[in-house]
């Protein structure tokens, strides 16, 4: 895939997700711009920032540390992404998720 083409996909599929979210959280989500080219994040909801992903070839190792990355301690970084002919997945830090669980059986 040329590097047009791979902007092309992983614009539509931040544009998806941003759908998604927007339809499921009941408020607008909008993709990032001129961020995401820079390294940062692609969407972000409050203190969720998330990559996006719309990939065959899975590198969730590189993709985790690059949201890590620009992520300050008070905010949450996820990894979304997506195959052809797959839902979408979330990847969120274990610590984040284990104090989660943790809130709903309190």
């Amino acid at each position: 895939m040329t590097g047009r083409m791979a902007r092309n996909k992983g614009a539509r599929g931040e544009n998806e997700l941003a759908g998604i979210l927007t339809d499921e959280l009941g408020f607008e989500v909008k993709r990032k711009l001129g961020q995401a080219r820079d390294g940062g994040d692609d969407i972000q909801v409050g203190k969720y920032r998330i990559e996006v992903k719309r990939r065959e070839a899975l590198r969730l190792d590189d993709w985790c540390q690059q949201i890590e990355k620009v992520c300050d301690p008070r905010e949450v970084p996820i990894v979304a992404y997506r195959r052809n002919g797959q839902p979408w997945r979330a990847v969120v830090p274990m610590a984040w998720l284990i104090k989660q669980i943790r809130e709903d059986f309190e």
